[in-house]
């Protein structure tokens, strides 16, 4: 092979994501002189099945959150590992960094570490063979980008949760345009609803727009309810039609409101069918099309019970529950636990064992989302990753501060340089 196509050095450095905390950005340098740079999310809602994000535990230094053990893993041990590597079969790297960490959970390297060499060297790769980022993800897996489309945005309106002070237990009220069909018209319909959005929060909760962990309005609310309720007079204030033009999903991030086999909700203590029937009451009166972590995590049994209580009328879209994880993905097929994956690279480590993931999902039927964390950076290659890898819907946070506009400002430039429309709700049938 030829040696332009080797690592020659990976070098990673510590800076901060959008609330502050310390993340990991690396460098990958190819013997020809190309040199590729990536910096990883870090989430705030993260399952007990994620891979392990490396933090140093100093008090005295970020309140333990610094990544300095990560990076001094890349610029040593990483990178003597892979130094002279081929970079063109992404696996091959991916699975030497695996049995580096030798570790289930990625711990002693720490995922961070790992997820930011995998994803430095994929950019490597496609900077080197003069592709866009998308077009070389596309390729790992098979994909050719024929019949292409753009995964649709699903932007939080309203947070609460660990996002935004649990004002309201559940994490997210998200919007999701339905009647557009290109990026542009549905990233113009969504900024209509946001702002009328921040209209509602100054006259009715006379507030300014100040926003959670993802760009998110969190108003203080009095009821889920109510969230609900601003939401859908958003988008009619917005000129649009709820249930036609614009839909809502919800992120409700049940785990972290779940002990001892209940769910402690608006001043009640339900079992897990109890809250199987709240869902349905928010699904029934609402026009909701996704519902994100409905249950626990660990709520085996009730995840079947909610898909069948939902009958695939809804996205049953597992987040905290799936992890990105194969393993518990293969679960909840078995089980018919879910009808869709929440895919976050940073919950598995490495692209390879994401795209596992992926295919996984995509031979059950699964619809996919692919997210963004509450802990991001300017870089956009999620974006690339969405639509190199055939999302159908792309879910990074508002549609204000410039973590989350990196990645749909990305949408837009690809929608406009390719002229691909919308991926279509999908089918919300599975097997």
């Amino acid at each position: 092979m030829a040696e332009s196509g080797r690592i020659a050095r990976l070098h990673a450095v510590e800076i901060l994501d959008s609330r502050g905390r310390p993340t990991v950005q690396t460098t990958c340098e190819l013997t020809d002189g190309t040199r590729a740079t990536i910096s990883v999310p870090s989430g705030a809602s993260t399952g007990a099945a994620e891979a392990h994000e490396l933090r140093d535990g100093d008090p005295d230094r970020y309140g333990g959150l610094g990544v300095r053990l990560a990076v001094i893993n890349v610029n040593s041990e990483i990178n003597q590992a892979l130094n002279g590597r081929p970079i063109e079969n992404q696996s091959t790297i991916d699975q030497t960094l695996i049995e580096l960490d030798g570790t289930p959970d990625k711990s002693r390297l720490g995922a961070n570490a790992i997820l930011s060499v995998s994803l430095a060297v994929a950019r490597a790769a496609a900077m080197r063979n003069r592709v866009p980022l998308y077009h070389h993800f596309a390729n790992m897996i098979g994909r050719t980008v024929g019949n292409p489309s753009l995964p649709r945005p699903t932007v939080n309106l309203f947070s609460g949760g660990k996002h935004a002070g649990d004002q309201i237990p559940i994490q997210d009220v998200l919007i999701t345009p339905l009647s557009a069909q290109t990026a542009d018209d549905a990233m113009a319909q969504i900024s209509a609803v946001y702002q009328a959005a921040i209209e509602i929060c100054g006259i009715k909760y006379e507030m300014r727009a100040l926003v959670a962990d993802e760009g998110g309005l969190a108003p203080d609310f009095a009821s889920i309810d109510m969230a609900l309720g601003d939401a859908i007079t958003a988008i009619k204030r917005a000129g649009l039609q709820p249930g036609i033009d614009m839909a809502l999903c919800l992120d409700v991030a049940s785990s972290h409101f779940y002990s001892n086999g209940r769910y402690r909700i608006e001043n009640q203590l339900l079992s897990s069918a109890e809250m199987i029937e709240v869902i349905a009451g928010w699904t029934d009166t609402f026009p909701i099309l996704s519902v994100e972590d409905g249950l626990a995590e660990d709520d085996w049994d009730g995840w079947p019970k909610l898909r069948g209580r939902l009958r695939d009328q809804v996205l049953v879209l597992g987040d905290d529950f799936l992890t990105t994880n194969p393993e518990r993905i293969r679960r909840a097929i078995k089980t018919k636990a879910a009808t869709a994956l929440l895919l976050k690279v940073n919950q598995i480590g490495t692209l390879t064992e994401a795209a596992e993931a992926l295919r996984l999902a995509r031979e059950a039927g699964w619809a996919v989302v692919v997210s963004a964390r509450s802990g991001e950076t300017e870089d956009d290659w999620l974006t690339d990753l969405a639509i190199g890898w055939g999302g159908d819907q792309l879910k990074v946070g508002s549609v204000t501060r410039s973590e989350r506009l990196a990645k749909w400002n990305r949408l837009l430039t690809v929608a406009d340089e390719t002229g691909w429309s919308l991926a279509p709700w999908p089918n919300r049938g599975a097997s």
